[in-house]
C-alpha cells in the first residue's frame, strides 16, 4: 500500500527512523513524508528542516513541509503523490475535514486511549506516575484523539525511564501494530472499535508552569516531574536567582529538609518526604553536567529562589 507518513516528532528522530525502517521492510511504500515547516535557527536565521525532514530526505523519500497540512496546495501535493492512506504520528496540527475525507487516516498515539488524549501523552503519564502505558493505533476523526481504536499495545515502564527512553519503546511497539493495520486496510479487513468515554483524560500541552520544582512536594512526585521533562524540556530549580535545568535525580537516604544542600560532593534536594540526589543539571548558558562537577565549580549559596 502507498501511504503518506505525517510526522513532526523532533526530540527523538530515532523513533522516526525505526518507523520508516519497519514500514519499508514490510513492503508498504512511503511515498511522501510530511513534517513541520522549516524554521529559522541560529544567528543567521536561515530556515532549517526538521530532523525528520533531513532523515526522510537521506532515505530518499520526498518531503513536504507546509505551514498547514490543510492548505489547498498541501492537499494537491498529497494527491499528486498517489497515496492510498495517511499515517499520522506526533504531528501537532489538527487535520480538517478535507484531509480526513480524502484518505483513510490512521494515527499512532502514544498512550492507551482513551487515557491521555492530546498533545503530551508521554510527559503527562510520567508526571502522573502512571503504572501502565502503551501506544494506540486508531482511525482519525474530527475529535481530539477520539477515533475508533484498531489496536492497543502495552509497553513496559521502568523506574528510570524518562520521556525519551519511553518514546523509543513506544516507537518500537508501534511499528508492527501499524503494519498489521496497513495490511488489514489494504486487504479490506480493517476493524476498529469505538473508544469508551470511561477513563478518558486529556494530556494538555506542557507549559512553563509545569517546569519549576517545588521541594514542598514529595520526592516521588518530583522525580516523576524530572523524568517527564527529560531529555527535551527540563524541569527547573532556582539557585541564586537563576533557573537551572534538572535532567536526572535519584532517591537517596540522605536526610534533608526541603531545599538544596551539599553532602559529600553531592547535590541533595530535600523534599516533603525524603531526599533526591541531583545527578545531572544544567546551569544557564552552559552544558549539562554531573552534580559533583557542578559543585567543584560553584561555591555560592545553594539556597533556593523562585
Amino acid at each position: 500500500m502507498k501511504f503518506l507518513l505525517v510526522f513532526k516528532q523532533e526530540r527523538n528522530v530515532a523513533t522516526f527512523l525505526d518507523t520508516i525502517r519497519c514500514l519499508v521492510e514490510s513492503g508498504h511504500e512511503v511515498v511522501l513524508v510530511i513534517t513541520r515547516a522549516d524554521r529559522p535557527r541560529g544567528r543567521s536565521a536561515h530556515p532549517v528542516p526538521t530532523p525528520v525532514g533531513d532523515a526522510a530526505a537521506a532515505a530518499g523519500i520526498p518531503v513536504l513541509a507546509p505551514a498547514s497540512i490543510n492548505a489547498p496546495e498541501s492537499l494537491d501535493a498529497m494527491r499528486a503523490a498517489g497515496a492510498e492512506a495517511l499515517v499520522v504520528a506526533a504531528y501537532g496540527q489538527i487535520l480538517r475535514d478535507d484531509v480526513l475525507a480524502g484518505w483513510p487516516c490512521l494515527n499512532v498515539h502514544y498512550s492507551l486511549l482513551p487515557a491521555y488524549r492530546g498533545a503530551a501523552p508521554v510527559e503527562r503519564a510520567l508526571m502522573d506516575g502512571a503504572e501502565e502505558v502503551g501506544t494506540t493505533i486508531m482511525v482519525m476523526d474530527e475529535g481530539l484523539d477520539t477515533g475508533p481504536i484498531i489496536e492497543s499495545v502495552r509497553v513496559s515502564l521502568a523506574k528510570d525511564d524518562d520521556a525519551g527512553s519511553l518514546l523509543m519503546k513506544m516507537g518500537g511497539a508501534s511499528g508492527p501494530a501499524l503494519i498489521r493495520a496497513l495490511d488489514a486496510l489494504e486487504g479490506g479487513s480493517l476493524a476498529a472499535t469505538p473508544q469508551p468515554e470511561a477513563g478518558a483524560s486529556v494530556a494538555a500541552k506542557i507549559t512553563d508552569a509545569d517546569r519549576p520544582i517545588d521541594p514542598r512536594r514529595s520526592a516521588t512526585a518530583i522525580q516523576d516531574q524530572v523524568r517527564a521533562l527529560s531529555p527535551h524540556i527540563g524541569a527547573t530549580i532556582g539557585i541564586d536567582g537563576r533557573a537551572y535545568k534538572v535532567w536526572r535525580v535519584t532517591p537517596t537516604n540522605a536526610a534533608a529538609v526541603p531545599g538544596l544542600v551539599r553532602d559529600s560532593g553531592r547535590v541533595i534536594l530535600g523534599t516533603a518526604s525524603g531526599g533526591l540526589e541531583v545527578v545531572e543539571l544544567q546551569p544557564p548558558g552552559k552544558a549539562r553536567m554531573h552534580g559533583d562537577a557542578f559543585l567543584r565549580g560553584y561555591h555560592g549559596d545553594l539556597a533556593l529562589t523562585s
